[in-house]
């Protein structure tokens, strides 16, 4: 039997992100026997370190591309691919320097290589202006150019890349079966975080700019007004994190919200949720709202947010120039709601991770023998 071929994949880590964990429910489905996946990273070891490592995955690390170091960055770069260049493809998920390291895993001779764009903006400043220019030339250098969604895939490789259908569209799926909605998992949560008999609204993100936990707090100030016994239950840690609790405790509401932060099993946390409000300024398409409608969750999200996430009728949206009052209110006054099952909704909508799995290992293979001619 042949050995594997080997795609590499570019992130910062390896940590419990939304891009990286989509792509390790697609390795823990792929046949590895053919396919197995390598990572470059530049950070310290990560939560799905020791899982990839058990997969045969391997896991190389360069320093973080900070603009300023743009020359020594790709020295670094180019050192390493002259080093290692046993990959078939490589698949940059950081689109913000993928135009150093795919041209430069290029000229080593690896000819296949992908883009793909997990956003659909940028933070404001001179931080996002410049992302947008690194990122300008990408449908130029890219051999493949994967998207996650109409907007996100515009947003980085261009309108006339999108409608000339130079750019494919790779669902974020998920492991379905998981977030399948169990009753004695949302009462063993609930209990732990003494949740019994609250109305518990739900955020997974980290504390940044994007995801936007400032106007999170202002709609849940409105909803335990109206709602006394509510609790806001949020997974995730960031920089944010200590200016949204500061901000909590100003307005005397602090001891209602539950920080979670970093969880192992994500998809026990949604089943303790009633409500899940995701207010980002931008996204490209949110694996935790697949997650959250696959849970069963009713779901408020800004109208900034792709167009695929309404896969099923549990998820509105809403301007983030509203008054969160407005959107406090429609909470309350669609809360009540019978908790079904809804998973194999989301799988049969094409988000499911082990069918995924399968149409990449075919992409994978068939550009392989490509290559190779």
């Amino acid at each position: 039997m042949s050995a594997p071929i080997r795609i590499l994949h570019v992130f910062a880590s390896v940590n419990r992100g939304g891009a990286e964990s989509r792509t390790m429910d697609l390795y823990r489905h792929i046949n590895r026997e053919k396919v197995r996946f390598d990572f470059l990273v530049n950070k310290a070891e990560g939560h799905f370190e020791e899982e990839i490592v058990s997969m045969g995955g391997r896991i190389y690390r360069i320093p973080r591309f900070m603009i300023y170091n743009f020359f020594s960055y790709r020295k670094a770069v180019r050192k390493f691919f002259n080093e290692h260049h046993d990959f078939a493809m490589v698949q940059g998920h950081l689109t913000s320097s993928a135009a150093i390291y795919l041209k430069l895993a290029k000229q080593a001779g690896i000819n296949v290589t992908i883009a793909h764009s997990r956003n659909a903006g940028v933070e404001p400043g001179i931080k996002g202006l410049l992302t947008r220019i690194l990122e300008c030339r990408l449908n130029k250098i890219a051999a493949h150019m994967f998207t996650c969604s109409r907007i996100a895939g515009i947003a980085v490789f261009g309108k006339r890349a999108w409608e000339k259908g130079q750019v494919m569209y790779i669902p974020n799926a998920i492991e379905t079966k998981k977030f399948e909605y169990n009753e004695a998992v949302r009462d063993e949560i609930r209990n732990r975080f003494k949740l019994e008999g609250k109305f518990v609204i739900g955020h997974v993100g980290r504390f940044d700019y994007q995801k936007n936990h400032p106007y999170l707090l202002k709609i849940f100030f409105e909803v335990q007004k109206l709602i006394p016994e509510s609790r806001l239950f949020l997974i995730g840690v960031g920089g944010g994190q200590e200016g949204f609790r500061k901000t909590a405790k100003e307005l005397g509401i602090v001891e209602k919200i539950v920080f979670a932060g970093r969880v192992d099993k994500p998809w026990e946390y949604y089943q303790a949720m009633d409500y899940f409000v995701f207010p980002s300024f931008f996204e490209g398409l949110p694996g935790v709202l697949v997650e959250a409608q696959a849970s069963g969750l009713k779901c408020l999200i800004s109208d900034t947010i792709a167009d695929e996430i309404m896969i099923t009728d549990m998820i509105k949206a809403m301007s983030i120039d509203d008054d969160p009052l407005k959107w406090a209110r429609f909470v309350c006054e669609s809360s009540d709601y019978p908790r079904i099952k809804r998973a194999s909704e989301i799988k049969e909508a094409g988000f499911d991770a082990e069918l995924q799995a399968k149409k990449m290992e075919e992409f994978y293979l068939s550009n392989n023998i490509a290559s190779l001619r």
